[in-house]
């Protein structure tokens, strides 16, 4: 296997840390962003920290690749998520949900396509399941989403020239949030058409995908279980799995 490095954002824990070790499992040479200076990382794994609602922070995690094999693979995972709604709106809170979950995206693809010489290189940008079926929960969350969004089709058509692909993942929820009870978790977890709760591995299997199909830019998988075909008209820990009225006609 050629030599190659893959850098992973939010890697310290949750999702991130299972692609983390997936890649690992792989034979990878994975540089694992982490928040704090107290998170840790999956064993092997090169550790970085930065504050992704910095504008250094892209520098500061390529800084970590310096002598290791080439980065073939980046995957922007790291996310804010805190909520608001139009009545609870905060300028603020927009701010720094666009800094975290859109401006270090874009450095950092950025980063990664100033040092890209040749060969087949990825980006990954983890996305929502609920961007195919909208509703105005999370609501600065969701724009910066949906900006996200946007950039992973625009930079896949500025940077494929170059061997450079950008695909997005969006998978719908997979662990508990904050704020979210237990028993609501549960009842949830397995609410779409296929009654098949989305795990972890299953964002690693799509980085796989991805990474194995190099012809393949500007795509977005969507990974739902088949829930963006209710329509739901809450974010699903709002939603309650028995009663009718709080799904779309779609269902």
């Amino acid at each position: 296997m050629e030599s190659r490095t893959a850098i992973v954002t939010g890697a310290a824990k949750r999702v991130g840390r299972v692609i983390a070790e997936t890649l690992l499992a792989d034979g990878w040479t994975v540089v694992a962003h982490a928040h704090h200076e107290g998170d840790d990382v999956p064993p092997g794994a090169i550790r970085v920290v930065a504050d992704l609602a910095e504008r250094e922070c892209a520098s500061r995690i390529f800084e970590a690749a310096n002598r290791l094999p080439p980065v073939r693979l980046l995957v922007n995972n790291a996310a804010r998520f805190a909520p608001d709604t139009l009545g609870s709106f905060d300028s603020a809170e927009l701010d720094a949900h666009m800094a975290v979950n859109l401006r270090a995206p874009v450095l950092l693809t950025e980063a990664l396509a100033s040092q890209h010489e040749s060969g087949d290189a990825l980006v990954i940008n983890l996305l929502d399941a609920k961007l195919s079926a909208p509703n105005p929960d999370f609501l600065s969350y969701t724009l910066s989403k949906q900006a996200l969004a946007g950039f992973t089709e625009l930079a896949a058509r500025a940077l494929a020239g170059r061997g450079i692909r950008v695909c997005g993942i969006a998978p719908a929820l997979m662990l508990r949030s904050p704020g979210q009870d237990e028993d609501n978790y549960r009842s949830m977890h397995e609410f779409n058409p296929l009654k098949r709760g989305v795990e972890p591995d299953d964002v690693a299997a799509a980085v796989r995908f991805l990474a194995a199909t190099p012809t393949m830019t500007g795509e977005i998988l969507t990974i739902d279980g088949g829930q963006r075909f209710w329509g739901l008209s809450r974010d699903v820990q709002f939603l309650s799995p028995y009663g009718d009225s709080d799904v779309s006609e779609g269902r």
